[in-house]
């Protein structure tokens, strides 16, 4: 037999709130300013980086990169969200959501790979000032960018193949209004202990990496920020990487809820479900360009010159 010559459904079938599905019209209103604000919010920030010399430094070029992800993501989920919401439509083909899957999981993956080159720009900035720049040329940038991206791809392309070779012969019926592996797992109707050992190793090795380093990224510029005689300027070392930890808390509190909720909650209401999965996906695309716009001064600055010289 062949490696794919299983039992695939033609589509699976979207699912938006359970016991909502009668306000889905209403619910539609906000999902679309959100998608608004996030596709909005992100494209100003990308622009702003784009025209501005002065933000031409490496901090808002990984700025610019956390910006883009979050536009992959928000346009990688806005069609079968809207869609399901807006028109009921709920069938999205097997190759289609195969392939949505795999985009979520790349653009989330490449988010979590940005935060902790962030990270980094804020320990060598910080704790050794002198080699800034030396340290973190242009080429330097250029490749970490390339590496999150190669990473993300690299590692979650075998995913395609491990779920293409199981069999879905109970029901298509998913729990999203997308499509996420583990929830597509679950309808398979045979062993899915390699995907499952498969996607926990990804967990571990990539996220779970990215989390231990930032953790010590910080703990290092604590050290070197307490060294620091003066009350007033460690304040303000330390205010410049608040942005930064918003914006990691912001992702990964989320991602280890529904991570949490999706191995450990298995009894807990589908509503329940959803919920952390629509927080994990909608929040971080959202909050990333509002967060950076009110706490950096120089985006802010930019954003409203930019605003200026439109009504001029």
């Amino acid at each position: 037999m062949g490696l794919f010559n299983v039992t695939h459904p033609a589509s699976f079938l979207l699912t938006g709130i359970p016991g909502l599905e009668s306000s889905h019209a209403w619910l539609a209103g906000p999902l679309c300013v959100m998608y608004a604000v996030a596709l909005g919010g992100n494209t100003v920030i990308l622009q702003a980086v784009r025209v501005e010399p002065s933000l031409h430094e490496p901090m808002y070029y990984f700025l610019s990169m956390l910006s883009f992800s979050d536009v992959a993501m928000s346009m990688a989920t806005l069609p079968t969200v809207l869609r399901t919401f807006c028109l009921n439509a709920r069938n999205i083909a097997f190759d289609a959501c195969l392939i949505q899957m795999f985009l979520i999981h790349s653009f989330s993956m490449m988010e979590s790979g940005i935060l902790l080159a962030m990270s980094f720009d804020r320990y060598v900035a910080i704790c050794d000032p002198l080699r800034y720049a030396a340290v973190l040329t242009n080429e330097v940038i250029a490749g970490i960018g390339i590496a999150v991206a190669a990473r993300s791809f690299i590692t979650l392309f075998p995913l395609l193949f491990l779920f293409k070779r199981l069999p879905i012969c109970r029901s298509n019926a998913l729990s999203h209004s997308y499509c996420l592996h583990p929830d597509m797992m679950k309808l398979a109707c045979a062993d899915i202990t390699i995907n499952s050992i498969y996607g926990l190793f990804v967990l571990v090795s990539t996220f779970g990496m990215d989390v231990f380093l930032i953790f010590l990224s910080y703990v290092l510029i604590l050290h070197s920020v307490m060294a620091i005689a003066s009350r007033e300027e460690r304040l303000k070392v330390l205010n410049t990487c608040v942005s930064h930890i918003l914006a990691v808390l912001v992702f990964y509190v989320p991602m280890i809820g529904v991570s949490t909720v999706h191995r450990f909650g298995k009894h807990a209401p589908r509503y329940v479900h959803v919920l952390m999965s629509n927080v994990y996906l909608f929040v971080p695309p959202v909050l990333n360009p509002l967060i950076y716009s009110a706490k950096t001064k120089e985006i802010r600055r930019t954003i409203v010159r930019m605003f200026r010289r439109m009504k001029t």
